[in-house]
């Protein structure tokens, strides 16, 4: 029996914020029970939802110190059995308690982080859990390899455990000042060079996972590229270059259970492949009947289900909306982010009423209808390490519209109008003249060339972004590290 410990700050359905914890909270599903044992550890917030947080049981608590900063800190561990896996949740009063799993002081979530890191190692032994390999997501979890590595590599315990790092969005680092960062941690002042934790003269957690881990793994092939450049880099891209040859991108997929056309009980009229043509235009006159859109079934209806902010290319949007719009053309968008883009939406649902809907909150039933009942996803993206949301507009006959960046370019084919091939439509350059272009093109094709459009629905639909993909590739890593080929 393999054994995998997943690592994160969150994971679905206990709590998310984000893709991550989609990630965290699918992937893990997917292994053979019968070859594998994957188990995941998060912090105990508390807020996570009592429905959970009612069922969890006490397994073991200690005392900890890391640096002089953090003396003799209680640890609890809690266990809970869900789906078949087994998850931790480390818990402390002190630091996880609130209503939302990130802090808005930057320094307090450095210091609650590089507690939870060093108190995820300390427990496995306790547990009695010794994984063959430690599967750390993002910034908070930057820390387990540098301590696997450094203070517990003297016990016979840890010897032999590999660890990745997984980099959902190199944005995100956990960076401060070296002095702060030692105190927290009690790193010796070795670990502070510009090869390990140093970083533009202060310290960086996923630096350090990315100098101390075993393997890299980023969300898909093109951003593991592009991250490798100054322009995406975010100013580690020379040691990524470096560690180019222990490093590779796989697409996150989705789960097909949760979002499928035939059985969604979220949408007014289930669809497939073979009905689409029939019984998709229902959700589009059911969406603008709740949403107060002019109703008719044939205008070109495009979606956005986001995060509003700049990295979505929102900015984009912004340049070229009126040019978008016309009489043919409704505009719908759910999500939250920048103010000045949450206002932006607002107005122009004032300035285009019954053709522009903004639902500026977070709505998972309304995204759902918003996928099944519209003819094109709109992704703009500056960059995408991954993104799910187009996978799950091709899953339900949406096209995405995309820029060419990260996994955009890596799930999104351009059509090509003589060859009869694509998924969806693709523009190259970060700029608004060439989305609008492609938009049109789009539409051209929507209005112009149904059958064409049609085909593109039925190569979207045949699209197979399941976890199993993700999951066999992650098989074979880990069969790497462990030293196992199959």
């Amino acid at each position: 029996m393999k054994k995998i410990l997943f690592v994160a700050s969150e994971c679905a359905p206990f709590v998310k914020t984000g893709g991550l914890a989609d990630v965290v909270g699918a992937l893990p599903k997917y292994f053979n029970k019968e070859y594998w044992d994957v188990r995941v550890v998060i912090p105990n917030y508390s807020c996570i939802p009592y429905e959970y947080r009612s069922q969890f049981e006490y397994v073991t608590h200690f005392y900890m110190s890391c640096g002089p900063a953090i003396r003799d800190k209680y640890v609890g561990v809690l266990k809970y059995e869900y789906n078949g896996i087994t998850y931790y949740f480390i818990d402390n009063q002190d630091y996880f308690t609130g209503f939302y799993p990130y802090d808005s002081n930057m320094l307090f979530d450095l210091e609650k982080f590089i507690f939870f890191d060093k108190a995820v190692l300390s427990m496995l032994p306790l547990i009695g859990f010794q994984p063959n390999i430690i599967h750390c997501h993002d910034w908070q979890t930057g820390f387990i390899p540098v301590y696997l590595k450094g203070e517990f590599a003297g016990d016979m315990f840890f010897w032999g455990i590999k660890s990745i790092m997984t980099i959902h969005n190199l944005r995100f680092q956990g960076k401060w000042d070296i002095e702060t960062i030692q105190r927290f941690t009690g790193f010796p002042s070795s670990y502070f060079t510009e090869d390990k934790l140093e970083f533009e003269k202060g310290a960086n957690m996923l630096k350090g996972g990315l100098v101390f881990s075993d393997y890299i793994t980023t969300v898909s092939n093109t951003y593991a590229q592009e991250i490798q450049t100054p322009e995406y880099g975010e100013g580690l891209n020379g040691l990524l270059y470096a560690r180019r040859l222990d490093m590779q991108g796989i697409v996150n997929g989705i789960d097909y259970s949760i979002f499928n056309p035939e059985t969604d009980d979220k949408i007014a009229c289930t669809f497939s492949k073979e009905d689409f043509r029939k019984n998709k235009p229902k959700n589009k006159e059911a969406l603008q009947k709740e949403l107060s859109l002019n109703v008719d079934k044939k205008v070109f209806l495009i979606c956005i289900v986001s995060r509003l902010t700049d990295q979505k290319g929102i900015d984009l949007i912004d340049q070229a909306f009126h040019r978008l719009m016309d009489d043919f053309t409704q505009f719908v968008v759910i999500g939250t982010g920048d103010r000045n883009f949450e206002d932006m939406f607002r107005y122009y649902q004032w300035k285009y009423q019954g053709r522009v809907s903004a639902n500026i909150r977070y709505a998972d039933d309304l995204a759902h209808r918003v996928y099944a009942s519209s003819d094109a996803y709109l992704m703009p993206s500056r960059f995408e390490p991954c993104g799910l949301s187009q996978l799950i507009s091709m899953r339900y006959g949406t096209i995405p519209i995309v820029r060419e960046t990260g996994g955009l370019k890596d799930t999104v084919s351009a059509y090509n109008e003589y060859a009869n091939e694509g998924n969806g439509f693709s523009f190259t350059h970060y700029n608004a003249n060439d989305m609008v272009n492609v938009i049109n093109y789009a539409k051209h094709i929507y209005f112009d060339k149904k059958r064409n459009w049609n085909s593109i629905v039925d190569r979207a639909m045949d699209c197979d972004f399941s976890w199993r993909n993700s999951q066999r590739k992650y098989e074979n890593l880990y069969n790497y590290l462990i030293g196992e080929f199959q």
